[in-house]
């Protein structure tokens, strides 16, 4: 088996006893290992371990989905939903992996498309209007269409749509459902819609849903996991589908309900 390492620098960069504590355990037990600094470096790897937050493991997910590298997240961040082990059990993570005694959970992705693009997000797209300087605008209209029926036409901030990975992350603050992990299913949810009656929508992952720009003054912003990726013009028109590909996690059995109420607790302290 071949390991590599991806790390946040803002973690980890002054502090590199936890990279050749790690490098020291994998090539004690004859495996092969190698720092990770840009998707090439992905090629060939079984097992890429993440040192970081969220936002760390988001940057690397697509990348190790398209080559079917395992993740195992270690948490130096602050919440840490996508991690599986604290910094303090680093020893339990390394153990679990290179001893090979190991379940693995598979995280659907978004596929979106747009003016000829594509991407793929592991938690969620944003389409939302612009909030800086001269793209500042006020609520924009949106309209929604899941296999070319109309689901809601939307005068809001703007829309989410995630994963269950994604649930718990900026839709649920917009007060979106949690979806548990292994629910086939997507979440689109209104940002601060100017309606009694827009409410989050949980539909089938094998849908096609279309998010149309029906007017605005500027340019609607396109946010995949966290990253603005490109704008929206008045009638244009952004696709969402299930990805061909996921995300493998490794896993070692946590009580998904558990984990949950702990990171929420700690989120809220």
């Amino acid at each position: 088996m071949q390991f590599g390492v991806y790390y946040n620098k803002n973690y980890i960069n002054d502090n590199r006893l936890y990279l050749e504590k790690i490098r020291s355990f994998i090539e004690q037990r004859g495996f092969a290992f190698r720092e990770v600094n840009n998707a090439s470096d992905l090629d060939g790897l079984d097992v890429l371990f993440v040192l970081g937050g969220d936002g760390t493991i988001l940057n690397v997910a697509a990348e190790c989905a398209k080559r079917s590298v395992k993740i195992m997240g270690i948490n130096y961040g602050h919440v840490g939903f996508l991690a599986e082990f604290e910094q303090s059990r680093l020893d339990d993570a390394l153990k679990l992996v290179c001893d090979g005694n190991f379940k693995t959970q598979k995280r659907s992705m978004l596929n979106i498309s747009y003016g000829g693009k594509e991407f793929l997000a592991l938690n969620d797209l944003v389409v939302q209007r612009g909030t800086c300087g001269t793209d500042f605008s006020n609520t924009v209209e949106i309209r929604a269409e899941i296999d070319g029926s109309l689901v809601d036409n939307f005068t809001a901030d703007g829309i989410i749509v995630s994963t269950p990975t994604g649930s718990t992350a900026y839709s649920l603050s917009a007060g979106g459902s949690v979806l548990t992990p292994d629910i086939s299913a997507f979440i689109m949810t209104p940002i601060c819609a100017h309606s009694l009656h827009s409410r989050p929508v949980v539909y089938s992952d094998n849908s096609v849903l279309d998010i149309y720009a029906v007017s605005a003054k500027k340019q609607l912003n396109i946010v995949v996991d966290g990253v603005v990726s490109g704008s929206l013009n008045a009638g244009e028109r952004v696709r969402v589908q299930k990805s061909r590909y996921f995300v493998e996690f490794i896993s070692s059995d946590k009580n998904f309900f558990g984990e949950l109420l702990l990171k929420l607790n700690k989120w809220s302290r």
